[in-house]
């Protein structure tokens, strides 16, 4: 087993809960290792190189940025780096969305029981291709993707102190909203295409973000479909549906167009950003796609 850790998730948190997820691995006599992050994009460095040393369960330890990170270096074009292995999770972020549509747990004494046994299950991963200035770039995503405010937000919670926890991602809202206005989009949804007013396009594979909000209620990582939505809501009904969102109830609506495709794309008439898992990206233009059963998940 390689745990690759980065020891600053959860505002430094990871530490203390390692510690006792180890402490339970000693208990059940499970080998493992452990690979610390020492930069940006390092995860996806480790998971590759224990892939290719012969390690079969990669874990991450951390929130949903070193999940995709971990993701990231487990996929070469489309295809698992080795189909046997498993991917497993010990959340320790300020989000910790993706484990919640598994309903995998966050304390560290059940996390440690998640690791240990053979039960594991294949899911879709989200493929983004993207822009950042002239270059042509591709992410994968476990959890969700956004275009637009979506993506203000994250990139204005990246700044703000960690102590606040999950409610980030709740002040960067209400930061971003005042100066946020709408931007003309084209969605080509494969069958039909959305022409008009767009303030968030949302990309799910899993069903939480933002520290627990239910942004898509319906998605299913074992589908083969991404659950879209395209919001153009405005700043008022955004204020009135926050709530909601927590529950799941913001949909159906009939300013957010729904859809399940295997793949879309987005235009804009001014590049707008991009985030996957919490982490910004690039920039419009861009297209996504599912990956179907390409991440084998502990539970």
């Amino acid at each position: 087993m390689s745990i690759i850790v980065h020891d600053g998730a959860g505002r430094g948190g990871v530490g203390r809960r390692l510690t006792e997820v180890l402490g339970h691995l000693n208990e059940r006599g499970l080998e493992y290792e452990v690979l610390h992050t020492s930069y940006a994009g390092h995860a996806t460095d480790l998971a590759r190189e224990a892939i290719e040393a012969g390690s079969r369960f990669l874990v991450a330890c951390g929130g949903d940025g070193t999940i995709n990170e971990v993701v990231n270096g487990m996929i070469a074009d489309d295809e698992p780096v080795n189909p046997e292995a498993v991917f497993g999770v010990v959340s320790a972020g300020t989000g910790s969305d993706f484990i919640k549509t598994f309903g995998l747990p966050a304390q560290p004494s059940f996390a440690a029981a998640h690791l240990d046994g053979p039960e594991s299950f294949s899911i879709d991963i989200g493929k983004i291709t993207y822009a950042e200035g002239s270059e042509t770039r591709v992410r994968y995503f476990p959890n969700i993707a956004e275009v637009g405010f979506g993506a203000k937000v994250v990139r204005r919670a990246a700044k703000l102190p960690r102590w606040l926890g999950p409610t980030i991602y709740f002040c960067a809202f209400w930061l971003c909203l005042p100066g946020h206005r709408q931007v003309k989009a084209k969605v080509d949804l494969v069958d039909r295409t959305y022409d008009g007013p767009v303030d968030n396009l949302i990309v799910a594979n899993c069903q939480f973000f933002g520290g627990g909000m239910q942004i898509a209620p319906k998605a299913a990582p074992t589908d083969g479909l991404l659950d879209v939505q395209i919001n153009h809501v405005g700043k008022k009904e955004a204020i009135a549906l926050l709530p909601r969102i927590y529950k799941g109830q913001h949909i159906p609506h009939p300013l957010i167009e729904e859809a399940k495709r295997v793949k879309l794309s987005i235009e804009t008439e001014e590049p707008i950003p991009i985030e996957a898992d919490g982490e910004v990206l690039g920039h419009t233009p861009a297209t996504f796609e599912v990956i179907r059963d390409v991440i084998k998940l502990k539970v």
